[in-house]
């Protein structure tokens, strides 16, 4: 079993930064992929940012060059930096890791808010 605590999430101002942290602890042999997804009200949870153990990133489009993911493999971490905030960034941030056995493991969530 993967534990995962994440921490980071508030209010921002339109244009701020935040950066999102996300730890995993417990029965972990290899984490493979890391990453961050995102579910506002009424829509589905969708992918933000994936990094691999072999440090391929993948971003949505809308975050692509506001957004940076990366991870610190030694403290089991992956990182969401996010620039140039806007309200429609505004949802519940996850963390997900999938293990090397393919199992995946979700955080409890982190509220982004985006507002002035």
């Amino acid at each position: 079993q993967v534990q995962l605590v994440e921490s980071g999430g508030g209010l921002v101002q339109p244009g701020g930064s935040l950066r999102l942290s996300c730890a995993a602890s417990g029965s972990i042999f290899s984490l493979n992929r890391m990453g961050w997804y995102r579910q506002a009200p009424g829509i589905q949870r969708k992918s933000v940012a994936t990094v691999t153990s072999g440090g391929t990133t993948t971003y949505a489009d809308s975050v692509k060059g506001r957004f940076t993911v990366s991870r610190d493999n030694a403290k089991n971490t992956v990182y969401l930096q996010m620039n140039s905030l806007k309200p429609e960034d505004t949802a519940v941030y996850y963390c997900n890791v999938v293990t090397s056995m393919g199992t995946s493991y979700w955080g409890q969530g982190t509220q982004v808010t985006v507002s002035s």
